[in-house]
């Protein structure tokens, strides 16, 4: 029975184990040029668990989808900011 349960959870997919994605909107300030939106992307894509990034320069805002027991919003915030463009999450 052992060998089966294992065999049974070897099969499934680590996904299944995965925590489900957080997705949150940040209000982005700063953004003047084009070439923010790449700093600001790229300062929320090093943080750890992030898995997705949009950035919208005519919105100002960045769409973020992360692992919840990886990071949190407030590290998403912090980023950038240290980036030079302070953020705070939509609401």
């Amino acid at each position: 029975m052992r060998k089966l349960l294992i065999a049974v959870l070897a099969a499934l997919p680590l996904a299944v184990f995965a925590a489900t994605p957080t997705t949150v909107t940040l209000a982005v300030q700063n953004m003047t040029c084009e070439m923010c939106q790449v700093t600001v992307k790229k300062s929320l894509e090093k943080v750890p668990g992030v898995s997705l990034v949009k950035v919208d320069f005519d919105k100002k805002t960045a769409t973020v989808t992360y692992d919840a027991e990886k990071s949190q919003a407030e590290t998403l915030t912090k980023a950038t900011m240290n980036a030079g463009f302070p953020s705070n999450v939509q609401k």
